[in-house]
C-alpha cells in the first residue's frame, strides 16, 4: 500500500511539474509577443515623430507617382534617364543657342521624311524591292478623352484655387502665391520660356535623387528653417497682419 502511495504521488507531481512547465511556456510566449508589440509600437513612434518635408508619409518613389515615371527621375534607368536628358540638351541647344526655329525643324523633318518615302515608293520597281509598309496612324478616341478630362479637371481646380485666393479667405495662400508670382517674373525676365522650361526640367532629373540619397540631412535642416520661418511669420503676424481691417465676405455667385 506504501508503495502505491508512492507511485501516485510521483505521478501527480510529475504531471503537476509538466502543467507548470506549460504554464511558463505559455507566459513566456504571450510576454514575447507583448515586448514584440510594444517594439513595433515604438518604432511607429519614432517614425512618426521624424520630420519630412512637406509632411511627406510616402517614400519619394510613391511621391513621384511610383513607376516609370519615378524611375526616370530618380535614375533607377540610368541609360533612359541620361538618354532624355540628352535629348532635352540637344533641343535647348538647337533651338537656344544655335537660333533654329521650331516650325523650321518641323517642315524640315516633313520634307525629308516625305522626300525619301517617295523616292523610295517609285524606285522599288526599278530595284525589285517591296515598296515601304507605311501604317494607317489613328488617335484612339479614349485617349483623346482621357487627355481633355483630366485637363479640364486641373484646369478647374486652379480656378477653384484663383477664386478662393482672390475672395479674401487666406491671406496665407495669398501672399505665397503673390511670392511665388514675382518670382516667376524675375526669372522670366533673366531667361526666355525655352531655357527656363529647361532649367525646370534637369531640376526635376536632379533634385528628386539627391534628396532620396541625403533626405535625413535635408529633412533635418528642413524642420529648423520651417521654424525660424513660423517664429517670423508670428511675429510678422502679431505687427502686420493681424492690425489690417478685414470685414465678412459673402461667396457670390457668377454666371
Amino acid at each position: 500500500m506504501a508503495d502505491h502511495a508512492g507511485e501516485h504521488e510521483s505521478v501527480v507531481e510529475s504531471v503537476m511539474e509538466k502543467i507548470n512547465d506549460k504554464l511558463h511556456d505559455h507566459d513566456s510566449s504571450s510576454s514575447d509577443s507583448e515586448d514584440d508589440k510594444e517594439k513595433i509600437s515604438s518604432v511607429d513612434a519614432v517614425k512618426a515623430k521624424i520630420y519630412r518635408l512637406f509632411g511627406r508619409e510616402r517614400p519619394v518613389h510613391k511621391v513621384l507617382g511610383g513607376g516609370k515615371p519615378a524611375d526616370i527621375f530618380l535614375w533607377r534607368d540610368k541609360k533612359i534617364t541620361a538618354g532624355v536628358l540628352g535629348f532635352a540638351t540637344s533641343l535647348w541647344v538647337l533651338f537656344e543657342l544655335l537660333q533654329y526655329h521650331l516650325l523650321t525643324l518641323v517642315c524640315h523633318i516633313l520634307i525629308l521624311a516625305l522626300a525619301v518615302l517617295f523616292l523610295w515608293s517609285n524606285a522599288s520597281t526599278f530595284i525589285n524591292k517591296s515598296p515601304p509598309q507605311i501604317p494607317d496612324v489613328i488617335l484612339p478616341e479614349d485617349i483623346v478623352l482621357g487627355v481633355a478630362t483630366a485637363l479640364r479637371i486641373e484646369i478647374n481646380k486652379a480656378l477653384e484655387i484663383f477664386r478662393d485666393i482672390a475672395s479674401g479667405k487666406e491671406l496665407k495662400k495669398f501672399l505665397a502665391v503673390i511670392a511665388g508670382l514675382w518670382v516667376l517674373s524675375i526669372l522670366g525676365n533673366c531667361w526666355n520660356f525655352l531655357t527656363l522650361f529647361y532649367i525646370c526640367f534637369v531640376l526635376l532629373h536632379t533634385v528628386p535623387v539627391l534628396y532620396e540619397k541625403f533626405e535625413d540631412q535635408v529633412d533635418a535642416f528642413a524642420e529648423k528653417a520651417e521654424a525660424e520661418i513660423k517664429k517670423h511669420y508670428a511675429v510678422f503676424n502679431v505687427k502686420v497682419l493681424s492690425k489690417i481691417p478685414r470685414g465678412p465676405l459673402k461667396d457670390k455667385k457668377f454666371l
